[in-house]
């Protein structure tokens, strides 16, 4: 959980960046709502990254061991955030800067991309069938604490200088800071046990020979449903959180109010998906997952309208909501994924799956949201298009049989 979410940290940390800041530093000869669609898109590239970092990290993850490969991503990951906060603007050195800046992004995309597979099997590989569900949500909720870091040291550097200062160098700290916070999950990852299940298959030299293409080969159906799922739980997380600071700039809500917003709904999201893990080991992961997949398009519609009103109560409750209806949902899926695939191929089965979602839903969340919203001035196609993407959750949540009961030691 403590590597989940300084991964996390650093990738949203860009992503919040991304939606309020990067636009004028890096992009600053463009119309306002235009540099930050530009900026949205060195952000996208990040998630194009992800599904390579999947296969690579799955491959190696399944040949030689979880552990090793979390300790990697964690590296990189922590290395391409301090070179952003170190890397000049486009004043300085004209269209370098974004050029450089897309290549960090690619980096982190990358690290992260084999970052979800590890941590979470790495922990369903060590713990008993009976509270997986509860155990497995808790690196899952490395993504909202990490984000609640992120959006949480932005407002306090922006809360403690001037809006210049804030944009020729302040945003820049929290990037710095990532190394400190890279060295106390690196002490923490290097201290835990390698998966007693994948040293049982090593032991007994049952690894696969192409883990990748023999997760294809053996379950494709599995692959499918793990990417299906995903989709509508990344999407509504984006939108939830980094579009919503997109929308709020847009409409004149107070950045302070949002940023806010998303810190607290992130505490609540953390312990949705604690509990969606318990209830889905007592219920099963579908039911749980598709209950809050279904909930959470009913409250899309009236997510938007909330956050136009400019009422601080509406405000939080739409994105506390939102964010507990989604930690409900993830929190159930997190052993889910695990338990679709044998041992010698799960690395490279979850991560092909849950990171290919990340190219249709967390890349095209934000950027087409922020491309809509430009076009039409109006939030409701943004509304639409999440309520289809949880229409897929639901599709890859019903198409496999329950896994709740099944045994890890295959």
């Amino acid at each position: 959980m403590v590597g989940t979410t300084v991964e996390f940290y650093d990738f949203f940390l860009y992503g919040a960046a991304a939606a309020t800041v990067f636009g004028p530093v890096f992009f600053p000869h463009q119309d306002g709502l235009l540099a930050v669609l530009l900026a949205l898109v060195t952000y996208a590239v990040g998630f194009a990254a992800r599904p390579l970092g999947g296969l690579v990290f799955g491959h190696f993850g399944d040949r030689v061991g979880r552990k090793r490969l979390l300790v990697v991503s964690l590296v990189l990951m922590g290395s391409a955030s301090v070179l952003i906060g170190l890397l000049p603007g486009y004043e300085q050195i004209g269209g370098a800067a974004p050029l450089l800046l897309t290549l960090l992004r690619l980096v982190q995309g990358f690290a992260l991309g084999g970052e979800f597979g590890g941590a979470v099997l790495l922990v369903a590989e060590h713990g008993s069938r009976d509270r997986r569900g509860f155990w497995t949500a808790w690196p899952q909720t490395g993504g909202p604490l990490g984000n609640l870091l992120a959006t949480a040291a932005l407002a306090a550097v922006a809360g403690s200088t001037t809006g210049a200062q804030y944009s020729a160098w302040g945003w820049r700290i929290p990037f710095l800071a990532s190394i400190l916070l890279v060295v106390i999950g690196l002490w923490v990852r290097l201290r835990v046990a390698e998966s007693p299940l994948f040293r049982a298959v090593a032991e007994e030299r049952r690894e696969a020979r192409a883990p990748v293409f023999q997760a294809l080969r053996q379950y494709p159906r599995q692959v499918f449903a793990v990417f299906a799922a995903r989709v509508g739980e990344n999407a509504a997380f984006y939108v939830f959180t980094i579009f919503l600071l997109v929308y709020a700039g847009n409409i004149g809500a107070p950045t302070a109010l949002t940023t806010t917003a998303v810190t607290v709904g992130s505490l609540v999201q953390a312990l949705a998906m604690l509990g969606g893990g318990a209830l889905s080991d007592r219920l099963g992961r579908r039911p749980v997952a598709v209950t809050a997949a279904i909930g959470c398009a009913l409250w899309t519609i009236t997510f938007f309208p909330m956050v136009a009103s400019h009422d601080p109560v509406l405000v939080f409750l739409a994105v506390a909501v939102g964010l507990l209806l989604h930690g409900t949902m993830t929190g159930a899926q997190s052993a889910f994924y695990a338990e679709l695939f044998g041992t010698s191929v799960r690395y490279s089965g979850v991560s092909v799956g849950y990171q290919a979602a990340t190219v249709f839903a967390g890349a095209a969340a934000p950027l087409a949201g922020a491309a809509l919203l430009r076009a039409t001035h109006s939030a409701m196609p943004v509304a639409i298009m999440l309520v289809c993407c949880l229409a897929l959750t639901v599709v890859g949540m019903s198409i496999v049989t329950e896994t709740a009961r099944s045994d890890l030691a295959s």
